[in-house]
């Protein structure tokens, strides 16, 4: 009996109401399962994300949400498996499937790492903080809090598995649950994902649900507080983006679409380079992989014209070389299409290409297959098209055949390579493969306005690079115009999307203690004993320790050039000061921050662990002998740490506010230091 794919809504799994749709298995045309997510309450699932799910999410830290993720990750490691034995059935190779299911779990690990980026708490700072006011009794500083919404993805076909990992990834971590909607055809891989992770009761209630139909209405029912991401066809995405409740709500709508990139061989990369051969093997591998099913795929080679033969020929042998039939048969590099209807769309749209660039590699109606047959499976042949006149004949940069296909195109100059890799009116990715950095320079700061990626590829990179095709999780994942113009991923910057920046305006005081790190000017508290004999629990925001004070001698100025080894003439010739900004020999930057820390460190033995760093310093007055300096150490900020294990010190990162004043108070120096200190609470 065909199994019937479930939603997960309202906290429990549920058939849908409606007309089932037939999945097939894209190999051997096999119904393998039904999808139905009719008659789902699309209001009542976006209610119960916001009131169950987006509390219990926004109430935990950066640094819970993460280890969340971590376990996550982990979880589904050990049962990947059996997606491995589903991702088949899509199609996909084990290399194809490898992006789709381990390549999903690594964003899961990628963002839980980024936890680091974020304090141990459920909002961070934004920026510096900003000056409002000649007295200083008056400031403002940004934060970014989660939004108390959903999001709600929209994905697409070609990578069920990673396409819903990499944007859970990111809203968990910001503090949001989601609604998955994936594409119909490929929805069994989402679903059994979906099934494992509810299973690990890793996630709190609400955090996840899941549509498995076609969600028509989901839409509807969001709010301003709500996100929706789109990834597939611009044509969709535009369509959707357009909702008269996307508009009238102004909902945040990430959109991710297909777009026509472009790989650009350099002038200097010639047969017989490293460059030249890196090109070809970037091109078949992008034409190949997943069948070419990738929207970030190599969609135009663009190639010096005197060498639009030698890519040709070193292109198709390339492809002879891929063979193509059952995922599971031995010696298939390249599975098939997700489905006849996609198979069906990519003969139109090469068709559309070859009226006038013809095909000079691949046979639409032919293909040898191994281990499958093509009139029941979703095989096709690797297409390359030749487009000799590409500013004149402009379908190429214009209709998408979104499966294994290329246009080989010519170029005169590297300006002429930009204009035509920029013809593509916006794309997520585009390479150049040169060994000339002019060459780089060029391409790059011209191609940059069109496209969210740009891959400069020769051999001093080509055995880390990650390829042409691959978003990374630090990195943004969007382009510009055909792309969707939106910013999937990209670190902080991904998980930016669902959080709310606002500006706190106020007294520093107050700024302080909303923000939980020291502004300059706040109130400042004294305890009874020095700070480095307090505990990490101990310490307070704002906690104040003044030192004694001291003036500084000549001595003091000669020693330190003896020890340090800088005699720079400011510190040691008095004789060579003309035209110079000194009155006189003037003290060592560093010597003022060395004798501040001699001023402010209590020896004795207690909860600080060791000096962990300098993050920003800052000398605003020259000091000359006979000034008199004293200094204020001031606790800015607390960073608790993880136990890497059970043996492991529990422990957390004090961020110390020093400033270094003379006889008249003016401040000569600032600076922000680190401390690593033991908690008392070592459990």
């Amino acid at each position: 009996m065909t199994p019937t794919l479930e939603n997960y809504a309202l906290g429990r799994w549920m058939p849908g109401s409606g007309q089932k749709q037939e999945l097939y298995d894209a190999s051997t045309g096999e119904v393998i399962a039904l999808a139905d997510g009719e008659g789902l309450d699309f209001a009542a699932m976006l209610d119960y994300g916001r009131r169950v799910g987006n509390p219990a999410l926004r109430k935990m830290t950066f640094h819970e949400r993460g280890r969340m993720i971590k376990a996550l990750a982990f979880y589904l490691t050990e049962r990947k498996e059996q997606f491995y034995t589903l991702s088949y059935r899509s199609g996909a190779t084990r290399a194809d499937s490898w992006i789709d299911i381990e390549g999903g779990i690594g964003n899961l690990f990628a963002n839980a790492s980024l936890r680091r980026k974020f304090p141990d708490k459920p909002f961070y700072v934004d920026g510096e903080p900003i000056g409002l006011s000649k007295g200083g009794t008056f400031m403002a500083q940004h934060l970014m809090v989660p939004k108390e919404g959903v999001a709600v993805h929209i994905n697409a076909y070609n990578f069920p598995i990673w396409g819903m990992l990499e944007k859970i990834a990111v809203n968990l971590l910001a503090g949001m649950p989601a609604i998955v909607k994936p594409a119909v055809p490929t929805a069994y891989l989402t679903e059994a994902v979906v099934r494992e992770i509810i299973n690990s009761g890793i996630l709190p209630e609400g955090a996840l649900q899941l549509v498995v139909g076609s969600g028509i209405g989901i839409l509807d029912h969001v709010n301003y507080q709500d996100v929706v991401t789109f990834t597939g066809s611009a044509e969709t995405g535009r369509k959707l983006k357009a909702h008269p409740r996307i508009i009238e709500e102004a909902v945040p709508f990430n959109l991710e679409a297909d777009s026509l990139n472009a790989a650009v061989l350099g002038p200097d990369a010639a047969p017989g380079t490293a460059e030249f051969d890196l090109f070809i093997k970037e091109v078949r591998k992008e034409m190949t992989a997943k069948a070419g099913q990738k929207c970030t795929a190599i969609r135009r080679a663009i190639v010096p014209e005197h060498l639009v033969e030698d890519v040709q020929i070193a292109l198709g042998k390339a492809l002879a070389q891929t063979t193509i039939g059952h995922p599971l048969a031995e010696g298939v590099r390249m599975g098939a299409l997700a489905g006849m209807e996609q198979v069906k769309r990519l003969r139109e749209k090469v068709q559309q290409l070859a009226k006038n660039t013809p095909i000079v590699y691949g046979d639409l109606d032919n293909v040898q297959v191994i281990g499958g047959d093509c009139k029941v499976g979703a095989f096709i042949s690797p297409i390359v098209l030749l487009n000799p006149d590409p500013f004149r004949f402009t379908d190429s940069h214009e209709v998408e055949a979104f499966g294994p296909v290329t246009t080989i195109m010519p170029y005169k100059t590297v300006d002429d390579a930009v204009k035509l890799a920029n013809m593509g009116k916006g794309s997520l990715v585009c390479s150049v493969a040169t060994d000339d950095p002019m060459v780089a320079t060029e391409f790059a700061l011209g191609a940059a306005t069109h496209h969210g990626r740009i891959l400069v590829l020769n051999q001093e990179v080509a055995k880390e690079s990650t390829g042409h095709g691959s978003p990374m999780p630090l990195l943004i994942h969007g382009g510009p115009g055909r792309a969707g113009g939106g910013q999937e991923m990209g670190g902080m910057r991904g998980v930016e999307h669902f959080m709310q920046r606002v500006a706190i305006q106020g007294s520093p005081t107050m700024i302080t203690a909303i923000t939980d790190v020291y502004q300059a000017g706040a109130k400042q508290t004294e305890r009874d004993k020095h700070p480095f004999q307090h505990y990490f629990e101990e310490l307070t925001i704002g906690q104040t320790y003044t030192t004694h004070r001291h003036t500084v001698t000549e001595a003091d100025i000669t020693n330190f050039a003896q020890v340090s080894g800088d005699n720079f003439y400011a510190h040691v010739d008095a004789t060579s000061l003309e035209g110079t900004l000194f009155t006189g020999r003037v003290a060592h930057g560093y010597y003022i921050l060395s004798k501040a820390a001699g001023m402010f460190v209590d020896p004795r033995k207690g909860p600080v662990l060791l000096n962990y760093g300098l993050d920003e310093c800052r000398f605003t007055k020259p000091v000359y002998p006979g000034m008199t300096i004293g200094v204020q150490l001031t606790v800015k900020e607390k960073i608790s740490q993880e136990k890497r294990d059970e043996n492991d010190v529990a422990k957390g990162i004090v961020r110390w506010l020093v400033q270094v004043t003379d006889e008249i108070g003016e401040t000569v120096a600032v600076a922000t230091i680190l401390t690593m200190v033991k908690k008392k609470n070592q459990e």
